[in-house]
Parts: C-alpha cells; sequence; structure tokens
C-alpha cells in the first residue's frame, strides 16, 4: 500500500510539473547544432536534447574558414502529445562556437547514458594545447545534478594533465604527466594523487559554472579547480 501511495504521489507530482512546461519552438535567428534523444528521468519515454547557436556573438573573432563565434544554448524537452515543451534550459554550460585557436577543429559531444547527460567538450587554448572536459548530469530530487567532472589539458611536448572527480563517491584523482621534445629538458617528476572530498550538496545545473569552484588539494599548496 505504501509503494503504491508513493507511485501515486510521484505520478501526480509529474503530470502537474509537465502541465507547467513551456511551448518550445526554435527562436527566430538560431541555427541548430545537435539532437540527442534518451531517457533522463527513467520514466520509460525518452527526453530530446537540442544543440543551437544563438544569434549572439560571444566575441569578434572568426574561425580560418570565417565562420563567427557564437553563444550556444541547449534545451531538453519533453513530448506532451506530441507536443515540445522545455524541461531546462542552459546558456552557460557550452563554449561558444569559435572559442580557441583553431575553432574549426573544436569538438562538442552530447550523449545520453545510463540516464544521465554527458556534455564533452575540446579546443585548443593556444597553438600546442588542447583541453578537454566532460561533465555528467543526473536527474534526481527534482533537478539535474553534477555527478562527474573530467578536465584533461595536454601541450604538444611537455606534459598532460588531468583532474577527475566522482561526486557521488566524492573520488577525486590529480595526475600530471611531464616529457619533452628537447633531450637536453630537465623532466619534472610526475604526480599522481587520488584522494576523498566530500561534496554536500552537490552543485545543480544551473549552479555550475566552469573553472569557479574549488576546494583545497591535500599536501599541496594549490587548489583544485572545476
Amino acid at each position: 500500500m505504501k509503494k503504491l501511495f508513493s507511485f501515486t504521489v510521484i505520478l501526480l507530482f509529474t503530470l502537474s510539473y509537465a502541465q507547467n512546461l513551456k511551448p518550445f519552438s526554435v527562436p527566430k535567428g538560431y541555427k541548430k547544432v545537435m539532437e540527442v534523444k534518451g531517457d533522463l528521468d527513467k520514466d520509460g519515454k525518452d527526453e530530446t536534447v537540442l544543440v543551437f547557436d544563438t544569434d549572439k556573438t560571444a566575441s569578434d573573432h572568426e574561425s580560418a574558414s570565417g565562420k563567427k563565434d557564437y553563444k550556444r544554448v541547449f534545451y531538453i524537452l519533453k513530448s506532451e502529445q506530441g507536443n515540445p515543451k522545455i524541461w531546462k534550459e542552459n546558456f552557460t554550460l557550452l563554449y561558444s562556437s569559435g572559442l580557441g585557436f583553431y575553432p574549426d577543429d573544436n569538438i562538442l559531444n552530447l550523449q545520453i547514458k545510463n540516464n544521465c547527460l554527458v556534455v564533452e567538450q575540446s579546443f585548443f587554448s593556444n597553438s600546442r594545447h588542447t583541453q578537454l572536459t566532460k561533465h555528467t548530469f543526473r536527474f534526481q530530487n527534482g533537478d539535474f545534478y553534477l555527478i562527474g567532472s573530467y578536465n584533461h589539458l595536454a601541450d604538444t611536448c611537455d606534459f598532460n594533465f588531468t583532474n577527475e572527480i566522482n561526486f557521488s563517491t566524492g573520488k577525486v584523482i590529480v595526475d600530471r604527466e611531464y616529457s619533452s621534445c628537447d633531450d637536453e629538458t630537465k623532466i619534472p617528476e610526475n604526480m599522481y594523487k587520488e584522494f576523498i572530498h566530500k561534496f554536500k550538496p552537490l552543485i545543480k545545473m544551473d549552479d555550475f559554472k566552469m573553472n569557479e569552484h574549488k576546494f583545497k588539494i591535500p599536501g599541496l599548496k594549490e587548489d583544485f579547480i572545476f
């Protein structure tokens, strides 16, 4: 009886919430970049995630092929009687279309895996450095929360740095590998550190801003920034 009551309450809450969702239509001037589908709330129905270049420029920079640098947004849509409704929208998580040194080589990959939204992005921060980020969000307790963060910075010759967090377990990894294209250069020692850091509460998608969150790394005089 308790299980039936709980299921009824959840169903009524979901239906009430869904009725308050706004209808979706593509804003004027927006250009579709990507579309993925999958079940994000374990209700057996697929949601749709749409990524757009907006009509607002992020900078005056243009790529080698002449493409402008536009701000990006993604929408998570639910379908009600065949009509798309806005469940979530985000204007802060995605890099702009023309970010970096070689914007034509930028990569954006969204996928829905294990009922989670995984956002993977990479760009060249200069002619030698590539930056790869991957953020995983799970719908729980009525909202989307960050449960995984992966950041990899690579230099053509000198280093590979990886920072990784599993927010569910609190496991943090700091991995630094050094090398050199110059045989006479003294190479620093590699460093690998693994520890537990409790995150309370978890960070909501709307509250997450890349590189604006930090905490102390045990045993080191520096912060872990994500």
